[in-house]
Formats: C-alpha cells, structure tokens, sequence
C-alpha cells in the first residue's frame, strides 16, 4: 500500500529556500549524508554490544556510488521503520523560519545545524531524492520513500532482503559535477577521510596490460583509526611524524608535537604540530583541521584557539563542538573558551618541558620556535606569563639565553649612568658588523634580533622588564649607547663644527625619503673618522608601520640619518686644516659682514623687545627684514664657498662613500666614482 502525503513544514515550501540559503555551501550533502550512514552503523554496533541486536553484524562498510544520473549512498546500519520515516523525515520542526533564515543567511551551517536537516541538504544537489531502507528490528518492513523537491512525498512497502538505508539523489542538472570521479573523491577525502566506519567508493585499481583495471577489492577511501584516537603510550615518533605527512604531504618535518586526550570538563583529543615557522605567517594559518567524532568540520579555528596558536597544523577532535558549527556558536559557547585555555596551557607546558629536559634540542629549533613564541607573547597576556622563563634571546655569536639568564649576564656592563639596563642589539648580522665589533670593544654583549616579529617584541620587553631600553647597535656612537656618565662639552668650536657640517653636508647624495644631519663628536683618535647612526625611536616607528595598522603615517616620513664626524681623527682634522688654509681669504670677510648684520639685528631687536606688533614703526620692520635677507645671502654665499672647496677635495668624498659603503647605501653611478676614485688616491 502507498502513502501519499505532505512534509510537516510551516513555511510554504522548505525546498526553495535550502537551495537558495545553502548553495555557496552545497558540497556538504555529502558529508551529511555519509555522517547519517555512519551514525546508523555505529549505533547498531552498539545495539548489538548490549545484546539489543542479536544478528549477525556481517560487513558494516559504507558504499557510495556514482551512476549516470545519481549518487547512492548505502549503509548496513540499523534502517528505518515507515514510522520512524514519518517521524524523522515527514515531520520538520521550522517555525519562526523567515526570520531565522533572514539572520543566517550567510552561514548555511548554522541552518543546517539549527534545524537538524543533515538529510535535506541532498536537495541543495538533488532534483529527487529516494530513501530505500529496511530496519534492524524482527518483523520490520522495508520501505521506500521518495520527493522531487516538492513538499509531496511517497512512502511504500517493497522488497528488500538486507537491513539498511540506501539514499539515492538523481542530480539537478547544474549539479552534475557531482557525477565526477574526481570531484567526488576530492570531497571524500576532506570530509571523510578519518570517519570511524570504513567508507567505500568503487574498486581499487591496478595496472594490468598498460592501463588502469579494476579488481574486486573495495576502494576504502578511510582510516578509521587516526592517530589521535589511540594512546601516547602506544605510538612512536615515527607514527607521528608519518601522521603529519599524511596530514601535509609538501611539509618540512615538525618540530614537534602535542597529543591532546581531555575527557572533563570537556571532551577533546587530537595532534598538535609544531611547524617550521620562518617568514610570512599569513602563509601558515588554517592548517589544524577541526573534526566532530572522526568527522570534518572546517580548517577554520578561530576562537577554537587562540590567535597564535593558529600557527600550528594538526587535528582537534571534539563532539562538544557540533558538526554544524557556526562562528556566532564559537564566540559565545562556554565549553569553546574552556577548550582555548585548555590548548594554551598545554602548549606552554610542552614548550616547558622540552626546554627543561633537553635545552640543548630546544636551543637548536628555536630560530623555527621563536615567530611562533613572540606571537604568542604579543597577543595573549597569560601565555607571556608563561614563555617569559623558555623565550630565548640569541647574541651575535650564536649563544642563547633565557631573558633572566641574559640580564645577568649584562648587568654590571650595560647599565648606564641612570640605572637603565641597556639591551643592545642587532637586525644583521654583516650589515651591522662595523657597530657590533665597536661594541663588542667595550666588553658589550649585541643581540641578534633578525625576525619579522622581533622590533614588536622589543618595545613589548621595554614594557615588561624592569627599567630598561633597547638600542640598535648603530643608532649612536659606541660612547653615547650606553652613557656611563654626563656628557662633556664638545671640544671643538662652533665655528668649526659649523665648517664642518656645511663641507660635508654639501657633498652628501641626494635620496629619494632620505634626510641626513651632520654631527661632529669627539670619538677619539683610533676611532672611524665617519660613521652613519639612524634615530632609535623614528627607526622602530617605521618598522612597527610595516606590521601594525594604525601606523601608516611612520612609514610615510623620510628615513633620518646621522653622519657622524669623529673630530679628533687626523682625516677630519685635516679636512679641517685645508678648509682653512684654502678658503679663509674668501670666507673671513663674508663672516665679518655677517657679523656686523648680525650685531644691528640684535639692535633692533632689543628695541622691539616687549612691544607689540602694531607699536613697531614700518620702517624698523623693514629694516630688520632687509638685514635678515642680506644675512641669509651672506650665510648662503659662505656655504657656495664651503661647497665649492668640498667639490674638489676627494678625502671628503671619500669619507662620505664609506660610510655609505658600510651601511650599503652606496649604489649605481655613486658606487662607481667611488671605485674609481679609490684607485686614484692608491
């Protein structure tokens, strides 16, 4: 006898709107189904461990197979009554739906998972839909129902010798890419590849007589017992390692791993990979994949875990994480804020140990650790309280540290006249030498500080540690990076140093962004005649506007560059000397004039002094505007002299040159006068 009826929904029809909501979505049906099949299967293993299903269980695989025009899938699980269908399948709870369908209409897995329609989403594929399906129970009928995407139905008695369900889908002709081998296998490898029933698709295949031939055997598309659903204790580095290349085929070896095993508050398992981290981090993330009982969910887990943990691949496994999971489900449910805490703590504790019981292997790994670690320290309070004692600092010669192991050790060297531990350090390693080696001179200790993350990581430790400062090595002379005591005045006259900064100043390139300043100091005799030093403080801003937003406007600046003048070196003083001797003639008078301007503006100015603007007779503004031009002409043709004399000296030239050589700023036609003129003072 046939039934005839209509599905139990209380929107006009359901059909229309699973295609529309669902599309973007719509390979999952296949993962809904197959979950289903599997669910039917396990719960008759269960049946039958308690005694409920007293036949034989026989071969419990689940077989999917393409034809022409549909895919079926089959199962020996424990089937459905007519009742059961009418219950299960005829009867959809789906009030308030418009609503509903309104706030989600972006995220077809919140639907799907609201509404318990695992089996509707066939129709998101399917034209018609054909359950075929006899029960486990004594006596019980088999049964077919069937709907084209209407809300009538069928349901009638047949025959069928085998309990189980077969669901047969007839394709929608802008779905027939599901008829594909290929696209099929794809989806059951992301979706199935670890479900815990065995999971068939055709036959294996074999080359026989120069081509691909089928056998008789299965094509079992699954491992049905992954690494992370067995105990620790029973599993050896290799089986991780060959885990992970099954997980990534392409991927460096993991560093290595954390085996998860929680059953309270919360139940979790999974593997936890610590990968080679080095450069762009955007490149590593989603890489864990997330599965509810053996089945995938998504490779999408934040607010899984937390932000930097992101950076590890594996797998989590967790049924408290439903199949259907929705990012609003993620941002409120408990039991997920509970598993994050739970994850970071472990993470901390492997890092931990590994570091307490072979320093040696942690040290060695650090370089592929340390994006990883300062990620974790920078964006999660609590794991900064925990890495602070493994976090490492490495110097200049390859020798690592913890951070109270290094504070220590520089200590009672590099603390400056006001009680401040100076951390100095390096970004690179042979660019930076000059400054290193200057450093290491004076009995300093240079870190290296070479990682994309580390510049945010300095100004966090200025934070953290206790009154300190990090210094690039070349962000001063090797006198004024750690001060031991107040300064003394500058030995050498203003007018010198004035000569001095004009001579140079003249014969500097011009960069596109780049601005330099001319200072003189005393550095000492056997010191570099020349050196260039960049701003601690606008350096660190521009490169913290490479990798934080809000910045921008930082890296819009010119980069600011000191030329710094080493007064006591004999090449300095004798550019000196031979400024003097060459320009004096010319340049005395000039000055005079400039004085006797400079005199009759003190004058005015003196006279003007504490009146207001309208109190000043024109004529005096005028004059005082006149004698600043004249002084500006006078100060600008003096400076013409300065250039002109610089223009012809070559050692003021070359000076230049090797600074700019050192700091690898000197390129293309500059380069090439400097080589030539070079060969001419040998």
């Amino acid at each position: 006898m046939m039934q005839k009826g209509n599905i139990g929904v209380t929107t006009e029809n359901i059909f229309p709107v699973i295609k529309k909501f669902l599309y973007s979505d719509h390979e999952i049906f296949l993962r809904e189904l197959i979950s289903n099949a599997v669910d039917a299967t396990q719960k008759l293993k269960t049946l039958a461990s308690i005694g409920e299903f007293k036949g034989e269980t026989g071969e419990l695989t689940v077989h999917v197979t393409v034809g022409k025009e549909t895919i079926t899938v089959s199962d020996r699980g424990i089937g459905l009554t007519a009742e059961e269908i009418d219950k299960y399948i005829n009867q959809i709870a789906f009030s308030g739906a418009n609503d509903f369908l309104e706030k989600y209409k972006n995220d077809a897995n919140a639907i799907i998972g609201h509404f318990g329609l695992g089996f509707y989403s066939a129709f998101m594929v399917a034209k018609k839909v054909e359950i075929v399906t006899k029960s486990y129970k004594e006596e019980a009928k088999a049964v077919k129902w069937s709907c084209d995407g209407s809300p009538e139905f069928t349901l009638e008695e047949i025959e069928k010798s085998d309990r189980g369900t077969d669901i047969i889908l007839y394709l929608d002709d802008d779905s027939k890419e599901f008829l594909e081998e290929t696209r099929i296998s794809e989806l059951l490898k992301k979706y199935c590849r670890f479900l815990p029933i065995s999971i068939a698709f055709g036959k294996k295949k074999e080359w026989k007589d120069g081509k691909q031939v089928e056998t008789a055997e299965d094509n079992i598309i699954n491992n049905t017992n992954p690494l992370w659903t067995r105990k620790p204790s029973e599993l050896k580095n290799e089986d991780y390692k060959e885990f992970y290349r099954e997980l990534y085929p392409m991927a460096d070896e993991p560093l290595f791993w954390i085996h998860l095993n929680v059953d309270y508050p919360f139940h979790l398992t999974g593997i936890l990979y610590f990968p080679k981290v080095k450069s762009n981090i955007e490149l590593n993330r989603n890489k864990i994949q997330l599965y509810c009982n053996q089945v995938y969910v998504t490779d999408s887990v934040e607010g899984i875990v937390p932000d930097f943990l992101t950076l590890l691949h594996g797998v989590l496994d967790s049924p408290d994480i439903p199949l259907n999971v929705s990012r609003s489900y993620l941002q409120s449910d408990s039991n997920v804020k509970k598993i994050s805490t739970y994850i970071t703590k472990k993470v901390a504790d492997r890092l931990q140990s590994i570091f307490k019981n072979d320093r040696k292997e942690y040290e060695e790994k650090w370089n592929d650790l340390k994006v990883f670690i300062n990620y974790g320290m920078l964006t999660q309070e609590d794991f900064y309280e925990r890495a602070k004692d493994f976090a490492l600092f490495t110097d200049t010669d390859g020798k690592s540290y913890t951070y109270e192991e290094y504070k220590t050790l520089i200590k009672d060297n590099q603390t400056d006249k006001d009680g401040s531990l100076i951390y100095l350090y390096a970004n690179h390693k042979d660019e930076q030498y000059s400054y290193i080696e200057a450093a290491a001179a004076k009995g300093y200790n240079v870190l290296l500080m070479d990682g994309q993350l580390d510049i945010a990581v300095v100004s966090m430790l200025e934070q953290k540690l206790e009154k300190c400062r990090f210094t690039r090595v070349d962000s001063d002379t090797i006198d004024h990076l750690i001060v031991k005591e107040d300064k003394k005045a500058d030995e050498l006259a203003a007018d010198k140093r004035e000569v001095l900064s004009e001579v140079f100043k003249s014969q500097l390139p011009h960069m596109p962004k780049v601005e330099f300043s001319i200072v003189s100091q005393a550095m000492g005799e056997n010191a570099t005649p020349v050196m260039i030093t960049q701003s601690e403080y606008m350096r660190r801003m521009k490169e913290m506007a490479n990798i934080q937003a809000g910045m921008s406007f930082y890296g819009e600046m010119p980069d600011m560059f000191n030329l710094v003048l080493n007064s006591d070196h004999k090449l300095v003083k004798e550019v000196l000397a031979d400024e003097e001797k060459q320009c004096a003639a010319d340049v005395t008078p000039i000055q005079l004039e400039m004085n006797d301007v400079d005199k009759q503006r003190s004058k005015l100015r003196d006279k003007q002094k504490n009146k207001k603007d309208e109190e000043i007779p024109t004529a005096e503004k005028d004059a005082l505007s006149d004698l600043d031009k004249k002084w500006d002409d006078l100060k600008a043709k003096k400076n013409a002299l300065f250039g002109k004399y610089a223009a012809d000296n070559k050692v003021v030239r070359q000076l230049i040159d090797l600074a700019l050589l050192q700091n690898g700023m000197l390129k293309g036609e500059a380069l090439n006068n400097f080589v030539k003129r070079s060969i001419e003072l040998i």
